[in-house]
């Protein structure tokens, strides 16, 4: 208890020294309408209920012991859970998004469970938002990018901490609006090798 508890206050003073959202670091096209990912039309057409198209206050997670508790538990579960396959090898096609009911999925059906699982524990879904950004490869990906009052954080099935969104080592593309999960807005591609140099 007094292990987790330490943890706890190191991670989140990291987070008030790792700084705020990631919204609040970019400039230029940030915060402007963007087309949604491939796949996201249909899996929202499939799963209309997840994908509510209405107007919310933008807000952010209360972040203390208990829910960085269940931040961690759902993240590592699904990550212990889900095994990952492309969407060709799981589906025989370059795109699919879905969850990973099955036990199976790529980087998007992470996410989406991890969403799922954290909005069945009681954390606002505009909160929790999609994210496309570029991996060290500079390969796509997608993460979950979870606001809170600490700064934003990011779940990922490629790692298993849970980061401060400017430590991933990822340049950031795009992700679902906080306002409204229906609507992507550009994240101005910020290169966070780029910010962790000019710390």
């Amino acid at each position: 208890m007094k292990t987790n508890a330490v943890k706890f206050i190191a991670v989140i003073t990291f987070g008030v020294l790792a700084g705020t959202s990631v919204q609040a670091q970019t400039t230029g096209s940030i915060g402007v309408s963007t087309s949604p990912p491939i796949g996201f039309v249909q899996f929202c057409r499939d799963n209309p209920q997840d994908c509510e198209n209405r107007t919310f206050e933008r807000s952010s997670i209360a972040l203390n012991e208990a829910s960085w508790r269940k931040i961690v538990k759902i993240n590592a579960d699904v990550n212990r859970e889900v095994v990952a396959v492309t969407d060709q090898e799981h589906w025989g096609v370059p795109e699919h998004w879905g969850y990973p009911d099955d036990g199976k999925g790529d980087c998007e059906d992470f996410v989406l469970e991890k969403r799922r699982r954290l909005v069945k524990a009681g954390f606002p879904a505009n909160t929790l938002l999609i994210t496309v950004v570029r991996d060290q490869k500079g390969d796509g990906h997608a993460v979950l990018t979870v606001k809170t009052d600490r700064g934003d954080f990011v779940l990922d099935n490629q790692e298993g901490k849970i980061l401060a969104w400017r430590d991933t080592g990822y340049r950031y593309i795009k992700r679902q609006s906080d306002e409204n999960p229906t609507r992507w807005v550009s994240l101005g591609g910020i290169d966070t090798r780029t910010v962790a140099s000019n710390r």
